[in-house]
């Protein structure tokens, strides 16, 4: 699993254990990211449909959440992948913008992402393991990047992981089938099935994942495309058209209860923290159409470049984090006994509506 602004690594198994609780079989995951939510629902025998706009989402959801593990042969998968790390490294657009003119990866493990890249495009696109191949790839490159987790810069050191060769391996996969979407969520909600457990983990900030993760934008695309600034981002990147709503302060809070209220769901799993746009009341509120609201909340560590400090478009390392903390909500929604039966585990993790001072 790649390293991700807003992963919910810590809290996947208290989702696992709410789906569960709820007597659900069916699962949406609204802003599925890396899928990490929604291949632990699809472990516990949720049906799920996982959706996100980002390109690199929707193949690591047709990689984990459409294909039937049964039905993929992970001998045959192995081969493929020992034939394209055999591949002669080859100095490409990937090598050339990566790692020449930017500094994200060494240049020998530049080339050999050059190299399988351009065999994956050329020799497997039409094959059932395409997006696994790419899945396995993208794995392997964030193994050995110069990055502190996210792409608008690089460290400038070069980071100890990426000394490392590239190791293609092959990824998780599960029983059961499910279904992947690409698109902005407030167009396709209204085109959805009712589901028994919708999750949803919208983004917090003004930070676009499109320009987080342009690298893997790029690499699924395979577009070559004009890049500009130091981390060499993707032109199209300013366009408005890969700009989000919910990147918008202003914007946000509408298009989000707008969102929760166009779902048809039975239960509605809504997570939040308390350094975002939305206060714990107002997402409360949003939920209030259904007979019953609860709220939890979990001390957690913040992301991984918190930790490692801030850093300039230079990769220079320009300032300190005043904190590595804040708290996950979790706001639960739908009917009163199942509510407070997902819920009993978690007793001393409930909070009292307004007790809790969330930052704007």
């Amino acid at each position: 699993m790649i390293k991700y602004l807003g992963s919910k690594r810590r809290l996947v198994s208290v989702l696992g254990d709410l789906y569960e609780r709820s007597g659900s079989k069916s699962a949406l995951d609204m802003f599925t990211g890396t899928t990490r939510v929604a291949q632990e629902l699809k472990r516990r025998g949720a049906y799920v449909t996982a959706i996100d706009s980002a390109r690199y989402s929707f193949v690591f959801a047709n990689c984990h959440i459409v294909t039937e593990a049964s039905l993929a042969d992970q001998a045959e998968i192995q081969e493929i992948l020992n034939y394209l790390a055999a591949k002669p490294g080859i100095k490409g657009y990937f090598t050339d913008t990566f790692c020449h003119e930017s500094r994200f990866f060494q240049p020998f493990n530049g080339e050999k992402i050059d190299a399988i890249r351009e065999a994956v495009s050329a020799e497997f696109s039409g094959s059932k393991y395409h997006d696994i191949l790419l899945t396995s790839l993208i794995y392997a490159a964030d193994k050995v990047d110069s990055t502190v987790g996210l792409q608008m810069a690089y460290i400038k050191e070069w980071a100890p992981r990426s000394y490392k060769p590239l190791k293609l391996e092959i990824p998780e996969l599960f029983a059961g089938s499910g279904r992947a979407l690409r698109g902005d969520a407030c167009q396709l909600v209204n085109n959805l099935d009712s589901v028994d457990f919708a999750y949803l983990d919208p983004p917090y900030n003004q930070h676009s994942y499109y320009t987080n993760y342009h690298i893997w934008e790029t690499l699924v695309a395979w577009d070559r495309p004009e890049r500009y600034g130091i981390a060499c981002k993707r032109e199209d990147a300013k366009s408005e058209a890969n700009k989000s709503v919910f990147n918008s302060s202003t914007k946000m809070p509408q298009a989000l209860a707008s969102l929760v209220g166009a779902l048809s769901a039975k239960v509605i799993v809504l997570s939040y923290n308390n350094e975002a746009w939305v206060s714990l009341d107002e997402l409360v509120a949003m939920c209030s159409h259904l007979e019953s609201v609860q709220v939890l909340a979990f001390d957690s560590r913040r992301y991984v470049g918190a930790k490692i400090g801030i850093y300039n478009p230079q990769g220079a390392k320009v300032g300190s984090v005043s904190h590595l903390r804040n708290l996950e909500y979790l706001v639960l929604a739908g009917e009163k006994e199942v509510i407070e039966y997902m819920t009993t585990p978690y007793e001393d993790k409930k909070v009292d509506f307004g007790s809790v001072s969330v930052a704007g």
